[in-house]
């Protein structure tokens, strides 16, 4: 941790796309706003208000907005504080050279400070606003995504990816249990679907970007064990994922409607996910884009089908 830190503090100026700034200099709300990664934040928000909406009982809609925005302030922390840590492969990864501290429009301190402000800040209010146990979660998920991911086990193990994304699945379970203040087994459900799905998705995505993390030493699944490893488990994970896809129907919590269409959208994935293993053209850029729209759609799927269920009984 610290060395990462250093390495960016030795220097009073950063280069970024042609233009020098100085550490903090220009810093508007934008930079700030990218520290939190908002294309993950949306994502956490979208699965935790499925997670909120599936939960059997209710919650009065103010501490459920309550919830779902400290539950994005808590992503966002976990975003920033990535950002930090990584900030010395992010300045040679061509992806991420752009991002705020390597291009030098905000110091790695500010970034450190304003994500455990964030962190420290979301965590507590949810404990007070909302429920222990879904402060407890997300304490847990930030917890994951800085340390036992960013820090221990993406420049250490090529299972980062596996391992690591149980951070991303967490959301749907701390809406869970800011409406029940439990775990149950469906909320772990939730939490497999994406656990499952994280893998053959960023795989996807290395398959074609793998020479970025190979200039910075982090040891994706391509780099370690092959392209042809690397589309073996793909196309396992793939599988799981659709499994784990169809057990609400199966367990009772979602309706046909859910059962139908994520079975549709299953069936979809594993073809995607053969066609990389089978080394199609260009399979990998098929899959990882569909993925996105394969989880945004399942759960989608489980969300609307309560809504339309709770407005008709």
């Amino acid at each position: 941790m610290a060395k990462s830190l250093t390495s960016l503090d030795k220097s009073e100026q950063l280069s970024g796309s042609g233009d020098t700034w100085t550490r903090g200099q220009e810093a508007d709300a934008r930079d700030f706003v990218q520290l939190l990664k908002p294309r993950v934040m949306s994502l956490v928000i979208f699965t935790a208000f499925v997670g909120l909406l599936a939960a059997p009982g209710t919650m009065d809609p103010v501490l459920a907005t309550a919830a779902i925005i400290l539950i994005a302030i808590g992503a966002g922390a976990s975003g920033a504080l990535n950002m930090w840590y990584d900030a010395d492969i992010d300045k040679i990864m061509a992806r991420t050279a752009k991002r705020p501290i390597p291009a030098g429009k905000v110091s790695a301190s500010d970034a450190l400070g304003f994500g455990l402000t964030l962190a420290v800040a979301s965590v507590v209010l949810l404990g007070l606003l909302v429920n222990v146990t879904s402060a407890a979660l997300l304490a847990l998920t930030i917890f994951f995504y800085v340390v036992i991911y960013s820090m221990w086990l993406k420049r250490r193990t090529p299972q980062n990816i596996v391992i690591g994304g149980a951070a991303g699945a967490f959301p749907p379970m701390i809406g869970w249990a800011a409406v029940t203040d439990s775990v149950t087994i469906e909320s772990i459900i939730l939490f497999g679907i994406i656990f499952l799905w994280t893998p053959a998705h960023f795989w996807a995505l290395s398959l074609f970007i793998y020479k970025d993390y190979e200039k910075v030493g982090v040891p994706m699944l391509p780099i370690v064990a092959g392209e042809k490893e690397t589309r073996r488990q793909i196309m396992g994970y793939s599988l799981l994922t659709a499994i784990c896809a169809g057990a609400p129907y199966l367990m009772g919590f979602a309706g046909p409607v859910y059962g139908i269409v994520s079975s549709v959208l299953s069936a979809v994935f594993v073809v995607l996910a053969f066609n990389i293993w089978r080394e199609k053209p260009k399979a990998d850029r098929k899959l990882f884009f569909y993925s996105i729209f394969y989880l945004f759609s399942v759960f989608a799927t489980l969300a609307g089908e309560r809504v339309v269920s709770g407005l008709l009984s």
